[in-house]
């Protein structure tokens, strides 16, 4: 069913309409398109375009007609074109021909606008909250592991001892700058696109500002042209999409690394791990290995949105219905996996002993040996060099710097003396870095006490 055939003598081919209809994917935003409509028909009433008793029948119709689709009474018939026009159609089949007079001083173009932008700021609010979830996950682990001790890396190469908790506040911070980029997105977007018509606005006397203020926006938009083909906000919550994907991507890679047999740093839940078919004493990291490809596919749906756009003169084109897929399935995708990971996150327990002994078998301490020297009068570069022959006489004997007798120690220098197992200990060689972002335990209690009064406040910077 359309609700534009007048000029036509012919119907349109199966296959185009087909082609051409949106129904089977912007039906998921009915309730935004009533809303929509609910608003407009308050806003023809209070400019006297429609009557009180017109606005009242139209609002009743309005409000059943989404209260049946709710409660599985109405469904939604894949014969009409795209949502707005089933909507439509119901609604005068329901109060007869007072419900044509809805879509006065209204296109579909900027109905459609309003839809995807009302959906669109309501994802956005489940997105964030479902990093707020996170975050609360991952503070909790940053709480409870100040002393956990184990090796950071650089080039995946054991590098310098850290601890969980600074580890993990890494990933904290990545995740509430995506909270961030979500308010940031809200707020830009958040100006209303009703009443600017096909695209040169409307002869009918429209108060924009009341519809925009009902509808919970700051303003309306101020060009009509723009209005109906802006979908830059669109293509910058696609961006934030990928960019909360490729950080959870990064966090799966070395969960999936420190769940290997040879890290043994983490053991994943039962309930988030699977096997294998024939090999029983295998369990997978499934769920992050999934996760990690997942972003691809959010990476696509970027690519495709910014591709559809670039060539597109103004102002509403068809091009523009190609919004709609593939934001949904990035939406679906992203927000699934970000639970599914928060989850996953907070049932996995910690090998706190294979930690540290991994930290001590990396030589995570050589930086601290060589500053114990610095500290006792060697220049650095000639501390740097005496490490490095320490080092490699560790590696021939297969011990650590901990494990190497004092007068090894004293053959290839005389200023070491007993205190340099102390020096390089792991828990001085992370407490004594005090300095704001460090992992010591003062300076990350410091930060554990700032995260949770962000998460109390619930900031979204």
């Amino acid at each position: 069913m359309k609700l534009w055939g007048g000029r036509f003598t012919k119907e349109t081919n199966q296959l185009a309409h087909d082609f051409n209809a949106s129904l089977s994917f912007d039906q998921r935003f009915y309730r935004q398109d009533i809303d929509g409509s609910i608003a407009h028909v308050n806003m023809l009433a209070k400019q006297g375009i429609v009557t009180s008793e017109e606005r009242f029948a139209i609002l009743n119709g309005l409000e059943g007609i989404k209260s049946d689709i709710e409660n599985g009474i109405l469904e939604i018939s894949p014969e009409y074109e795209d949502i707005h026009s089933f909507v439509e159609a119901t609604l005068i089949e329901r109060i007869g021909d007072t419900g044509k007079k809805l879509h006065t001083g209204r296109s579909r173009n900027d109905q459609v606008a309003l839809d995807m932008k009302l959906y669109v700021r309501d994802e956005i609010a489940e997105t964030d909250g479902l990093l707020s979830e996170l975050l609360k996950v991952i503070l909790r682990i940053m709480k409870e592991n100040t002393s956990t001790y184990m090796p950071g890396f650089t080039h995946l190469q054991k590098a310098q001892p850290v601890t969980l908790a600074h580890h993990f506040g890494a990933y904290f911070e990545m995740f509430r700058r995506d909270r961030g980029r979500l308010s940031d997105i809200r707020k830009r977007m958040n100006s209303c696109p009703l009443g600017a018509g096909a695209l040169a606005g409307t002869t009918y006397p429209l108060d924009r500002d009341f519809t925009a203020d009902f509808l919970g926006f700051d303003e309306a938009t101020r060009n009509s042209m723009d209005s109906v083909s802006d979908r830059d906000y669109i293509i910058e919550y696609l961006s934030a999409l990928s960019t909360i994907m490729m950080h959870l991507s990064r966090f799966c890679e070395e969960i999936i690394i420190w769940n290997s047999n040879e890290y043994r740093f983490v053991e994943l839940d039962d309930s988030y791990s699977t096997g294998s078919s024939i090999m029983p004493q295998k369990k997978n990291p499934d769920i992050a290995e999934l996760v990690r490809g997942k972003t691809g596919r959010v990476y696509g749906a970027l690519i495709s949105i910014l591709t559809t756009m670039k060539g597109l003169p103004l102002a509403y084109n068809k091009d523009m219905q190609e919004d709609k897929e593939l934001t949904f399935d990035a939406i679906d995708t992203t927000n699934g996996c970000i639970a599914l990971f928060t989850g996953m996150a907070d049932t996995m327990t910690f090998n706190r002993d294979n930690m540290a002994k991994s930290a001590m078998a990396g030589f995570t301490n050589a930086t601290d040996a060589a500053d114990y020297l610095v500290n006792n009068g060697v220049a650095f570069r000639d501390a740097h060099g005496i490490i490095g022959q320490l080092v490699l006489l560790c590696l021939e004997k297969n011990i650590s710097l901990g494990e190497l007798p004092l007068d090894e120690y004293q053959k290839i220098s005389p200023v070491f003396k007993e205190d340099i197992y102390e020096a390089i200990s792991l828990e001085t060689c992370v407490e004594k870095r005090l300095t704001k972002g460090a992992p010591g335990s003062k300076a990350m209690n410091a930060v554990i006490k700032e995260c949770e009064a962000y998460l109390e406040e619930g900031k979204d910077e």
